[in-house]
C-alpha cells in the first residue's frame, strides 16, 4: 500500500452540502430556512434555553446548595510533596512556587499529613495539620506557622 492509494472506507463520506448556491443545486432561494420568520434572518434564532416566552426549566428548578464567599481557601501541599526539597532547606510560599508544587497561593498555604516525609525541612505554612506537623517533626524538621 503506497500513500496515494489510501482513501477512505466507501460508503464513509459525503460531498460538501453547499447551501442556498441557485436552483440546481436543489437547495437555493431560501437554503431549506422557510419563507421569513425569526430563523430565516441572519443572526436569527432564539437562545440556548429559551422556550418562546414560557418559563424555561432553569428558571423553575430551585437552587441548591450554599457557597461561602468568606471562606478562607487554601492552596493544599501534602507532606510527600516536599521530598523535592534538599535536606536542611527552608520550604514557604516561594519555594513552592519556584518548585511549582501549588501554582496560586489563594488565601494562603494548607500542609496535610499524606505520603511519607525523608527530608529534613524547616516547612513555613499558614496552617498545618496534625498529622503533617506529627510528620514533619518526625523526620528531624520544624514547622513554622506565617
Amino acid at each position: 500500500m503506497k500513500l496515494h492509494e489510501l482513501s477512505p472506507a466507501a460508503g464513509s463520506t459525503r460531498s460538501v452540502y453547499r447551501k442556498g448556491r441557485g436552483p440546481a443545486s436543489g437547495n437555493g432561494k431560501t437554503a431549506g430556512k422557510g419563507h421569513k420568520g425569526q430563523n430565516a434572518r441572519s443572526g436569527g434564532g432564539v437562545r440556548p434555553g429559551f422556550e418562546g416566552g414560557q418559563i424555561p426549566l432553569y428558571r423553575k428548578l430551585p437552587k441548591r446548595g450554599f457557597h461561602n464567599k468568606f471562606a478562607t481557601n487554601y492552596a493544599i501541599v501534602n507532606v510527600s510533596a516536599l521530598n523535592v526539597f534538599e535536606d536542611g532547606a527552608v520550604v514557604n510560599t516561594e519555594a513552592l512556587l519556584e518548585k511549582r508544587i501549588i501554582r496560586k497561593t489563594l488565601d494562603g498555604v494548607k500542609v496535610l499529613g499524606n505520603g511519607e516525609l525523608t527530608k529534613k525541612l524547616t516547612v513555613q505554612a499558614n496552617i498545618f495539620s496534625a498529622t503533617a506537623k506529627e510528620k514533619i517533626e518526625a523526620a528531624g524538621g520544624k514547622t513554622e506557622v506565617v
